[in-house]
């Protein structure tokens, strides 16, 4: 396997939504890949198969070889009043990551990716949930109204960009969670559904959907429903992504090039405004309330002490960029400033590894039993 990826890997997973996913926070899959995600293709939403069922966008993924197309769908969503966030690649330390979606509540952080139908990079325009059904915003959502009968018809302006499909790094979206967003993180979440889970398994194992092969323009960019790969259901894209160093994707021979030699490959952050917005970290479920409270404030006094690290080491930094007018002086500046970056974010992270381990729930040695370990979804 390619340098590329930094991660070790095995040649199954690779990209399933099978694995534990805590309920209360995003957490990044165990894959790092240093060649950018494509763009994401232009396609047209197919029409909602029928009440309830929740827009879930297509998005690129990851088999260890190379970016797949993961076709948009409609999912019947597993509980009344819940609501899909979106996964989304991100920069993390030496390569992307990706951070899966959920269900939950309120629709959380999905990158700032403009996913389109509703998902313009914040929230959810598509429809809304009203007395235990869903009605459908048709001025986003492709509905069919003698099958779909809840709908209304709200205009949304968005003025898409460009079709990013990664927060942070070079070329990456630029945007943080707001405070909706980081409460929502806090919210119960239920992980993808077996049919998503199939959706993707479905996709990993069709060679056309892999970027190599339809050069970000995937024959199947959506389907009317989970793992439908044929019939009427199944739309083509109409505009392909741009796929990020066609030439050096790891696993194709390509002339066995080194990850340094490629120019599409961001580099490591110089400054810490260059590096992704900081994942807020929810406490852990203890089942005591008090206890769990303590622990939130103690998550978020780390994380309002972090972010005070990352705004005075750039202050610091931006200081001795000012002095500098010599090119050569300049060079070793930025050198020591991205070794600087990196033992910061070094630090944070063993931190934040840290607390996670003191705050783990064990078992009380007082109690007369053990209290039932607390239920994932």
């Amino acid at each position: 396997m390619h340098k590329t990826i930094v991660g070790i890997l095995s040649a199954v997973f690779l990209f399933t939504f099978s694995v534990s996913i805590p309920s209360t926070a995003q957490v990044a899959v165990g894959v790092s890949v240093s060649i950018a995600p494509p763009e994401l293709p232009v396609y047209d939403q197919p029409p909602c198969p029928g009440d309830d069922y929740i827009w879930t966008p297509g998005y690129w993924g990851w088999d260890g070889d190379d970016y797949f197309w993961i076709p948009g769908t409609w999912v019947l969503a597993p509980e009344p009043g819940f609501l899909w966030t979106p996964g989304y690649w991100t920069w993390q330390d030496a390569g992307f990551v990706f951070i899966p979606g959920y269900w939950g509540p309120v629709v959380g952080f999905y990158g700032g990716v403009d996913y389109g139908f509703g998902y313009f990079g914040h929230g959810f325009e598509g429809g809304r949930w009203d007395h235990g059904h869903f009605f459908y915003n048709r001025a986003v959502s492709n509905v069919n109204v003698t099958i779909v009968h809840n709908t209304y018809n709200t205009t949304v302006n968005n003025v898409r960009v460009n079709r990013v499909s990664y927060n942070g790094g070079r070329g990456g979206i630029e945007t943080r969670p707001d405070a909706q967003e980081q409460a929502a993180a806090r919210e119960r979440h239920i992980p993808p559904v077996a049919a998503q889970n199939e959706h993707v398994n479905q996709a990993r194992q069709d060679r056309d959907l892999r970027a190599s092969v339809n050069h970000g323009r995937p024959p199947i960019a959506a389907t009317e429903k989970p793992t439908s790969f044929k019939g009427s259901g199944v739309v083509a894209a109409r505009e392909a992504g741009a796929v990020h160093n066609e030439g050096a994707r790891p696993g194709n021979n390509a002339g066995n090039a080194r990850p340094e030699n490629n120019t599409a490959r961001p580099n490591p952050a110089i400054h810490p405004k260059d590096l992704p917005p900081a994942e807020h970290q929810p406490a852990p479920n203890t089942g005591n309330a008090k206890l769990d409270q303590k622990y939130q404030k103690q998550q978020d006094k780390l994380a309002a002490q972090q972010e005070k690290d990352r705004q005075k080491l750039q202050a610091k930094q931006d200081k001795e960029d000012q002095k500098q007018v010599n090119e050569a002086r300049k060079q070793q500046t930025e050198e020591r400033h991205q070794q600087q970056t990196q033992k910061m974010v070094q630090h944070q992270q063993q931190q934040t590894q840290r607390m996670q381990t003191r705050q783990a729930p064990r078992p009380h040695p007082a109690a007369p039993a053990p209290h039932p370990a607390p239920e994932h979804h």
